[in-house]
């Protein structure tokens, strides 16, 4: 078969190395978001599979619109038998998805049709699932909403972050996309329709939504700060006497906090400034949440016990 690989995050780049060493196939393109402003100073910067397939010696298409009349007649010059999309970052018209004699195929990080959307990584840890996974399907005009080929469960482990549960689901969708385009290699891929009932949605994150309500409980809290790190990192701000910036929280735990009068504290109030770190009020009586990893505006990221001894947080403050 002829592939072209839509592709632009880092989750995509594993099934991007997969394709390029499918023995009996040829990676005809690779097809990414144009190069973005990055980093503090912005300077622009090629995407992770753009960055990949360069250093693989892949021919890269970069088009503003993949669906533009010249973006098609540049990948009908390409004769491509099949279209594989990982993490692209724009929606493929009817046109397009009807380019490839073979259709096209999504590889997406979660067990649809749970967590259909452009953020279902760190929309499963947020809202507390005990496990994931990854899917292919075939695309339509839908939004993740195409018919299953594979799917293969993923465990979520305590201590998972968006970045390293990314890593695993990038792994194992690498293998499922080799195992699907084997089935579709040989005319016997499945086409499983969704059960429109059990759709659910993970939607784009913004940066707000990583801002610390305090009166969420303590589990809640700690789910979403795993699962928005490394972006956008759940962020709460000191109070006025320690200097009012805002501190980025990477790392936490909830802990038993009646002992340290967690029933009587308002949320965000620092109940204790000690051990691995700030230990804050939440939503409810029992349960508090330590700062075991965090980063003040414009420092280097530390554990919670070392920001305490350089910092001056203390014992009946309130974060914001």
């Amino acid at each position: 078969m002829r592939i072209v690989f839509m592709g632009s995050g880092a989750i995509g780049c594993p099934t991007l190395a997969m394709l390029r060493g499918r023995r009996d196939d040829v990676l005809a393109a690779v097809v990414t978001q144009p190069d973005r402003p990055q980093g503090r100073h912005l300077r622009c910067a090629p995407c992770p599979a753009k960055d990949l397939a360069a250093r693989r010696g892949v021919p890269v298409l970069s088009p503003g619109d993949v669906n533009s009349a010249a973006s098609l007649e540049d990948l009908r010059g390409r004769r491509p038998d099949i279209v594989v999309v990982a993490a692209f970052g724009q929606i493929l018209r009817r046109g397009l998805l009807e380019l490839p004699p073979l259709g096209c195929v999504n590889l997406h990080a979660s067990l649809l049709p749970s967590y259909r959307g452009a953020a279902p990584i760190q929309w499963a840890l947020a809202n507390g699932e005990r496990a994931t996974g990854v899917t292919s399907m075939w695309m339509n005009a839908r939004m993740d909403a195409g018919d299953v080929i594979l799917q293969r469960e993923v465990a979520i482990r305590d201590d998972d972050t968006a970045g390293s549960l990314q890593e695993r689901l990038a792994a194992e969708g690498a293998a499922l996309m080799d195992e699907t385009l084997d089935l579709i290699g040989k005319g016997a891929a499945p086409r499983r329709p969704q059960a429109e009932d059990r759709a659910t949605y993970a939607p784009r994150l913004r940066k707000e939504d990583g801002r610390i309500d305090w009166s969420l409980s303590a589990r809640a809290i700690y789910n979403r700060i795993r699962g928005f790190n490394p972006w956008p990192c759940c962020r709460a701000r000191l109070p006025a006497e320690r200097g009012g910036g805002m501190l980025r929280i990477l790392r936490a735990r909830v802990e038993p906090a009646a002992a340290a009068g967690a029933g009587a504290a308002a949320p965000g109030r620092v109940l204790e400034a000690g051990g691995d770190g700030p230990l804050v009020a939440a939503g409810e009586p029992t349960t508090g949440v330590r700062l075991t990893e965090v980063q003040p505006e414009g420092r280097r990221v530390m554990t919670g016990r070392d920001y305490l001894h350089g910092h001056g947080l203390r014992t009946g403050d309130v974060l914001g």
